[in-house]
């Protein structure tokens, strides 16, 4: 090997070998914390979207927020806002687990999680599941998302 494909293989295998420090006591409960936190959030911002609560999922978004859509289309944070403004299903639940969350520092997160919609779709009963990731950053002590994607699970 040689340039930069040996310098990375020696990279590779250093980081390989290299112990993976333990999180403090301190920063596992933060963490916990954090965790809890966002997953309230990402519940509130789901019972908001379905009574047409913007100014709530306006303080959710931040101003560089991007979606993708189970389409495949792509929105901003105007088009989310749009979106639950217009929401009008009936949904008699919706119900939000299955969740994992990565944090990267101390003002980065990212949510996984699983939506279960039931409801009714010409006179029958209809469960719709999608999986979610959504990004969230920390500003000024309190977490709003930057990004979210939705896809629907197959039936």
């Amino acid at each position: 090997m040689t340039g930069r494909l040996a310098a990375v293989g020696l990279l590779v295998l250093t980081t390989a070998a290299a112990p993976v420090p333990a999180r403090a006591d301190g920063q596992e409960r933060l963490h916990a914390s954090e965790e809890a936190a966002l997953i309230q959030l990402e519940r509130d911002w789901d019972s908001a979207f379905l009574v047409n609560d913007t100014a709530f999922i306006d303080r959710v978004l931040a101003r560089e927020f991007v979606a993708v859509y189970p389409d495949g289309s792509k929105g901003d944070r105007a088009t989310e806002l749009a979106n639950a403004a217009a929401f009008n299903q009936k949904i008699d639940s919706s119900t939000l687990d299955d969740f994992t969350i990565q944090f990267h520092g101390d003002t980065t997160a990212v949510v996984w999680f699983r939506r279960t919609l039931v409801g009714p779709s010409k006179g029958q009963r209809l469960e719709v599941v999608y999986r979610y990731l959504d990004v969230f950053v920390r500003r000024d002590g309190r977490w709003q998302c930057v990004a979210s994607q939705s896809v629907k699970v197959p039936a």
